[in-house]
């Protein structure tokens, strides 16, 4: 690829996308709606091997190259290790997908350091380490681009979640330094702050609970995985060749930004 090199509007064709967390939900969406625009796909989980390898099954069926890699990102050196693999099976790193993340519903009263430290290092801490992982080659290359999925908790207050709301506020804190830093480098970064999204996590959730959060949202219903990993496909397309540091939100309606 020579430096500065874009891609036309709708075509990901040749390029490597590292999506965190690939295996199930809005990763997985991701993998998928990027492979459908021609993107090979790396797809990391933690624990879910069955999921990620199924959806590299799917991502194979749309004629995209898929690698399936187990890394705790949480982890410096399994970090090195996964991205040294996907360079090997697909190559460089050109799009990034920071989707990696935990959720806990602890109230304040019982949060403690080490439930705190957990939850920053999965969904901040990783974001730090794979970006880092990446971003010089793609410096060097002229070319990158990345998103970050963060969360409407980052925007408002969470009294029963503090550690994921400061985790996701810190995300959306990331993404606008990072991109004022490396945008000479032809490196875009935004951010998704997705609401309430049709997850395995909504999926526990008491049907009563769920229910009073729908009710809360103006769209009332959930929104589905597919329709963020969209918003992610325009983030990393030329579609938004403009926009770099930007939160894009997507809550229906649930936080409503100036």
């Amino acid at each position: 690829m020579r430096r500065g090199e874009t891609v036309t509007t709708d075509n990901l064709s040749g390029k490597t996308a590292l999506i965190t967390g690939g295996a199930k939900g809005i990763g997985r969406a991701c993998c998928l709606r990027l492979a459908a625009a021609g993107a090979n796909v790396a797809i990391n989980y933690l624990t879910s091997e069955k999921a990620a390898q199924q959806t590299a099954r799917l991502v194979e069926e749309q004629g995209a190259k898929a690698t399936v890699l187990q890394a705790d990102v949480s982890q410096a050196d399994q970090v090195e290790q996964m991205v040294d693999a996907v360079e090997s099976s697909l190559g460089p790193v050109d799009l990034l997908v920071n989707n990696a993340g935990i959720f806990d519903y602890v109230d304040h009263r019982e949060t403690t350091q080490q439930q705190w430290q957990r939850t920053m290092d999965f969904n901040l801490n990783s974001a730090y380490l794979v970006t880092w992982a990446v971003k010089e080659g793609m410096a060097e290359r002229g070319f990158g681009r990345i998103v970050n999925i963060a969360s409407i908790a980052g925007l408002r207050a969470r009294p029963h979640s503090i550690a994921y709301a400061v985790s996701k506020a810190g995300m959306i804190a990331l993404t606008k330094s990072l991109a004022e830093a490396i945008a000479g480098d032809n490196i875009r970064v935004n951010a998704i702050a997705p609401g309430l999204i049709e997850t395995d996590i909504i999926a526990n959730v008491d049907p009563a609970a769920k229910q009073k959060l729908i009710d809360a949202t103006p769209m009332r219903r959930l929104g589905q995985p597919e329709e963020i990993a969209e918003v992610a496909f325009f983030l990393l397309s030329e579609q938004s060749s403009f926009m770099t540091g930007q939160t894009i939100v997507a809550s229906g309606g649930r936080v409503l930004l100036p």
